[in-house]
């Protein structure tokens, strides 16, 4: 017997937002509205799942936002000059750059923004 990673979770102050900035990355969150919980379907079958503090405090009533960077999100981009696109995309709408995009010693162009609470988001290129 064996658990399998099926969904990461992400508690998120103001749903609409994390909504548009993880759309810009490319999930694909059905529907119009945005309610207390939304889903997103990989690829690969991995799901996103954005709540907002209000649904984890109606099941967890002693629930807090940890302090510092909780978790940690790595987009595969297409090729180097994607990382730089979808970096300046990004920043374009409002996120705030952490480390900009540079070709990392590891063999990667690497770059570093905050979503809308603050989590890093990692997007990365081969070079």
């Amino acid at each position: 017997m064996a658990a399998r990673l099926d969904a990461v979770g992400i508690v998120v102050r103001d749903l609409a937002r994390s909504v548009e900035f993880y759309r810009l990355l490319g999930l694909d969150f059905p529907g119009g509205d945005v309610e207390d919980h939304v889903e997103a379907t990989t690829a690969s079958g991995l799901r996103v799942m954005l709540d907002s503090e209000e649904t984890i405090l109606s099941f967890d009533p002693d629930w807090k936002r940890p302090q510092g960077n909780s978790i940690g999100l790595a987009f595969l981009c297409d090729s180097p000059a994607e990382v730089d696109e979808i970096f300046a995309l990004l920043v374009g709408a409002g996120a705030v750059p952490h480390k900009k995009p540079w070709d990392a010693f590891w063999g990667q162009r690497y770059a570093q923004v905050r979503d809308p609470d603050g989590h890093t988001v990692d997007l990365f290129a081969s070079l």
